[in-house]
């Protein structure tokens, strides 16, 4: 049984690894059954075995990413006070381990299904956050978490974007996700150099 599930992994990432590719230089729309089983070097009723069509296959590999950012994010303290930069560096991380998987996904590839899951698993994995430092620290936020885990997820997701595509050299990861710690903790006016209005 262990050795069928080896099979089963390694035909499986094959496949996903075959399609992510051909996705990154064709586009999604393009790309055909066909094409991704002949990359893989795996017969085409092998591939319906596993999946019923390339949606399916591209539900997986979104799923296979939100899964493993999941897992990454579950230990985090989530009623430690302010912006720790902690989830932002998990998931850039994670997200240098995968590069090409979620350049796929925040790309909007596949009628952006899986950038509007990303975005939205994120938001509210945010939301949660925020509500649980607000409510351990008794803190009463001045604008709706709502709205505030809604625009911390947009902006990771453009600038994560940007980081993966951007050409060497490009800012380190460490370097990146301090200056998203400071954005969040200090704000734009700050950071663009204007004095902070008063609170």
């Amino acid at each position: 049984m262990a050795l069928e599930d080896r099979r089963i992994r390694r035909t499986k990432e094959a496949l996903r690894r075959a399609f992510v590719a051909l996705v990154l230089e064709r586009g999604y729309t393009p790309v055909t059954v066909e094409d991704i089983v002949a990359a893989a070097d795996i017969g085409r009723a092998t591939f319906y075995t596993h999946f019923k069509d390339k949606e399916a296959l591209y539900d997986h590999v979104v799923d296979d990413i939100l899964e493993g950012l999941r897992a990454r994010l579950a230990p985090i303290d989530r009623q430690d006070a302010g912006f720790t930069g902690v989830p932002v560096m998990e998931l850039f991380r994670h997200a240098s381990e995968e590069p090409d998987a979620y350049r796929l996904i925040l790309r909007g590839q596949g009628d952006g299904r899986g950038l509007r899951r990303l975005t939205e698993e994120w938001a509210e994995t945010a939301y949660q956050i925020f509500f649980a430092r607000t409510e351990a620290q008794r803190v009463r936020p001045r604008v709706d978490l709502r709205v505030v885990s809604r625009a911390w997820a947009g902006e990771q997701a453009a600038v994560l974007l940007w980081w993966l595509e951007a050409p060497q050299p490009r800012p380190s990861l460490e370097q990146v996700v301090a200056t998203l710690v400071d954005l969040s903790r200090r704000g734009r006016q700050w950071a663009m150099g204007f004095a902070a209005p008063p609170v």
